[in-house]
């Protein structure tokens, strides 16, 4: 009985051996070449990494060089009042030379008495306003100031839309705050607190929130590409930034002469649609131009004999189809200069000489 059943047990164990030997022989061999729809979808961490990496080397690479901007303005009655955060009265800037100049907004600092600047170590330091320039939107400032870190411009032009760009600055007085985004679109304008236009404005979609303004926003090699000036409220990921080139341009002009040199004729104007017959008589290349309602006495409009009513359609060469036209034109190359002011008397053609002189 006892090996009878010992007997059932050897033939058991045998058979259990013969399955699992077939169970192995049907496996596939590692060691053979998978498929290729075998291969493994690879994962996403590494470019997570990657761009983790990237942003992270920005932000220590710039941080140092970014400040936050307090400005105390004058109240009424002559005692001096903070203005509350995210307003006017604190902003942001960014240093970009080791001697102490300070790129930030115009609207940051436009009017203040007194300017205070806080380093990211902590050290603080009143500011000198060098020049502010409203039109563009632009401000220089300077510190007087050992071992600061200054950070570097690129090229702006070489941006392209869908770009990974940094922006450090301090919302709502959050200081050395890093956000990130892509660069949205190129060649934006926007109007600036004066009323003229600025060209070449980078949109991104790099959060960016009151005190932002005059920070950096700088690319992956960690090169300013822009001065972040503006949002969209209501809106979201629709923000702004004054383009590098443009910056450094005016910055040097601020930090030569103080203020930037434009040209002015002294004319208050809107923009109008010419006549569609008075366009087909004197052959003009568009149908609009800039109606003079207004003409400043002593200025270079007077002297030149312009009136009110008369509609400016071209200054030298090129054709004025609006007021932005005509505040493109009138630099500083243009000071000084004669140059044919090309109007519409109705119905006549006239053409005036004109020399702008510097704007006060």
């Amino acid at each position: 009985m006892l090996q009878r059943s010992i007997g059932t047990r050897r033939k058991v164990m045998t058979r259990l051996m013969q399955l699992v030997s077939t169970d192995a022989a049907n496996e596939p061999d590692a060691s053979r070449e998978a498929k290729p729809s075998e291969k493994p979808i690879p994962s996403d961490a590494k470019l997570l990494d990657a761009y983790s990496e990237a942003v992270i080397g920005v932000a220590e690479k710039v941080s140092p060089s970014v400040v936050k901007i307090d400005v105390q303005h004058e109240a009424r009655g002559g005692r001096r009042n903070w203005r509350g955060r995210g307003g006017g009265g604190s902003g942001s800037g960014f240093i970009f030379t080791a001697d102490g100049f300070i790129l930030t907004n115009s609207h940051v600092v436009h009017g203040a008495s007194k300017v205070s600047v806080a380093l990211s170590d902590g050290r603080k330091f009143d500011a000198e306003l060098i020049g502010d320039d409203e039109h563009s939107d632009l401000a220089v400032l300077r510190i007087n100031a050992p071992n600061l870190i200054a950070a570097s411009f690129g090229d702006s032009q070489a941006i392209r839309a869908g770009q990974l760009v940094v922006a450090i600055g301090n919302p709502y007085g959050f200081q050395a705050t890093v956000t990130a985004g892509v660069v949205s679109a190129l060649g934006r304008s926007l109007r600036s607190n004066s009323g003229r236009l600025i060209d070449n404005i980078i949109q991104t979609d790099a959060a960016l929130n009151p005190g932002n303004s005059g920070g950096p926003l700088v690319n992956s090699h960690g090169e300013v590409i822009g001065v972040n000036t503006a949002v969209i409220l209501p809106a979201q990921g629709i923000c702004f930034a004054i383009a590098g080139n443009t910056a450094k341009l005016i910055a040097g002009q601020l930090i030569k002469d103080g203020r930037v040199k434009r040209g002015y004729i002294g004319v208050a104007g809107q923009n109008v649609t010419v006549p569609r017959p008075v366009v087909r008589l004197h052959n003009l290349l568009s149908e609009s131009g800039v109606l003079v309602s207004a003409v400043e006495d002593n200025s270079p409009a007077q002297k030149a004999g312009l009136q009110e009513g008369d509609i400016i359609v071209g200054y030298g060469e090129q054709a004025i189809t609006s007021i932005d036209d005509l505040h493109r034109l009138l630099t500083d190359k243009q000071v000084g200069i004669k140059a044919p002011l090309v109007v519409i008397r109705t119905p006549e053609k006239a053409v005036i000489d004109i020399v702008p002189e510097e704007r006060k």
